[in-house]
């Protein structure tokens, strides 16, 4: 703060017409009139300031960086921002802004997350069959469906007849492997690794599924998407250490399950603004794997659980309900022949694998979904209402094995054989 004083007081000094006097305060954004160049801060005290943007002020993010897109967008409503005052001419002009960093939990700078809840008032999107939400139709695929379209299908089925036991250079044997990665963030590890127990004891699984669990506690989308950062080297080391542990071939992977999300989404704004910036995130992962996987051919996307019982701001409601959407985006793009999503070879470079649903995981807390699903508070752990508890892990590993025993197209290599079926 001290730093800031000072680089902010030696560029006030330069400003003309300005009044000495001149107080560095903590509040939060509230507001940005991007045509009138008129921003409103809201003091620790309660009181909402409205000032001008000049040329001359100073506009930073955590690490006194530029702040990009500020005079565009603004902030997200609720930011947490250090900013000084000036006047000129009687009128109030914001002097300098800089964001304060993290919060006390350790989390980005976002805006507190809503009382908790028991249940928000909105319809799964299983269930949305002839409703919107803010402009979008409801059904996993859109227009109410929750069944791919047939273009889809068609890409689906064809993918998952390439799925079959290969070798560690990855040629076709009966003896070989078929690698299915879980991949995320915290919560898709604690449940993952809950599945992968039930699987090993599930006796109708086919004992060529070899299931590595590579999500990782901390890494949420945006750590998976950069490589060659230091954050994203450890991500993608830790894959290759565990899949050495599991002894699964990159050229074994061939299915991966991927639950993802942003940690503190308001950043980013309100829907659609995260929820578009979690689809670019989910996009570039997907490329990111087919390249290193060269025989990936299906990936299997879900969305958050229930986060209305969340006290933090990592990713509570309905953030986590929005994230769905993100997902019929990345379809309803690869669908429409985007060439950054083509699984097609015959029509070009493939850069992605096949996208589909996997098992939907949202449900409005204590009210049931048509299936009877519920997300009870002690599904949630204590500390966050946001990790799921023993009992939340199992919900989502039983959904996570009913999906693979009935989807068409993952009985054909999840299961075993039987007989002429």
């Amino acid at each position: 703060m001290r730093q800031l004083l000072i680089t902010l007081t030696l560029a006030f000094l330069a400003m003309p017409a300005v009044a000495q006097q001149s107080t560095l305060q903590q509040g939060t954004f509230k507001s940005f009139d991007k045509e009138k160049g008129l921003v409103t801060v809201t003091t620790a005290n309660g009181v909402d300031i409205e000032c001008a943007i000049v040329p001359q002020t100073m506009l930073k993010n955590e690490k006194g960086q530029p702040l990009a897109n500020f005079r565009e967008k603004g902030l997200p409503a609720g930011t947490r921002v250090l900013f000084m005052v000036r006047k000129r001419d009687g009128k109030n002009v914001l002097a300098g802004l800089k964001l304060r960093g993290m919060t006390g939990d350790s989390r980005p700078n976002v805006p507190p997350p809503p009382t908790p809840r028991k249940s928000i008032g909105v319809k799964p999107l299983t269930e949305l069959s002839d409703g919107e939400y803010k402009g979008q139709s409801g059904g996993l695929y859109g227009n109410g469906s929750n069944d791919p379209p047939e273009a889809q299908q068609a890409a689906a089925k064809t993918a998952a007849a390439r799925i079959v036991p290969r070798d560690a250079n990855g040629k076709p044997s009966p003896d070989g492997k078929i690698g299915l990665l879980g991949i995320g963030m915290s919560n898709t590890t604690q449940e993952f690794s809950t599945f992968m127990k039930l699987a090993q004891a599930d006796p109708d699984r086919s004992p060529n599924v070899a299931i590595v669990d590579v999500a990782q506690g901390g890494k949420a989308s945006e750590q998976w998407i950069d490589p060659n950062s230091n954050v994203g080297k450890q991500v993608w080391q830790t894959v290759t250490q565990r899949m050495k542990s599991a002894n699964v071939s990159d050229q074994q992977v061939q299915v991966v399950w991927i639950k993802q999300a942003i940690m503190g989404q308001a950043r980013y704004g309100e829907f659609p603004a995260h929820a578009k910036k979690l689809e670019s995130d989910l996009v570039t992962t997907l490329q990111l794997l087919k390249a290193r996987f060269p025989n990936l051919q299906i990936a299997y996307l879900s969305s958050r659980i229930y986060a209305g019982y969340a006290t933090t701001s990592l990713n509570p409601e309905p953030y986590a309900f929005e994230g769905a959407f993100s997902i019929r985006w990345i379809i309803d793009a690869q669908v429409g022949g985007d060439a950054k999503l083509n699984a097609d070879p015959t029509k070009g470079d493939t850069k992605a694998p096949v996208v589909l649903w996997g098992p939907y995981l949202w449900g409005d807390g204590i009210t049931p979904r048509a299936d009877g699903l519920v997300w009870n508070r002690d599904d949630l752990v204590e500390r966050d209402g946001t990790h799921p508890s023993e009992s939340g892990r199992r919900k989502v590993a039983d959904l996570l094995m009913k999906f693979f025993h009935t989807d068409p197209y993952a009985t054909t290599w999840y299961l075993k054989p039987h007989g002429g079926d």
